[in-house]
């Protein structure tokens, strides 16, 4: 059953990581037929999402290119390691925010 789970929900789950649109299509979807696959890789980048558009205002207050630059390779490492999960069909968090993700977004995709 987990197989089959991984496999329906592996198209939705990569969506989920392109831009901040991807993942809100891939949470409506999703709420039909409820996949655990997918709520656990939407929950991992809308955290990614909104952590790139809340430091990348601060981080613009720097006007630093070094900072600027360090800043989105960060994060389009992690989105990359978030995309590379879902491909494989796996549930690896994100390093270092994955769990507060988890934590934080518990409710995305639960009855």
């Amino acid at each position: 059953m987990e197989n089959n789970t991984v496999e329906k929900g592996k198209g939705l789950a990569i969506v989920s990581y392109i831009t901040l649109i991807g993942t809100l299509i891939a949470f409506f979807v999703n709420r039909d037929e409820r996949n655990d696959f997918v709520s656990f890789h939407v929950r991992q980048a809308l955290g990614l999402w909104l952590t790139q558009i809340l430091l990348g205002y601060f981080i613009s207050a720097f006007d630093s290119w070094m900072i600027s630059i360090s800043f989105w390779v960060f994060i389009m490492v992690l989105i990359g390691y978030g995309i590379f999960g879902a491909i494989g069909g796996k549930y690896n968090e994100v390093p270092l925010l994955g769990p507060f993700y988890q934590n934080i977004f518990a409710s995305i995709g639960q009855s």
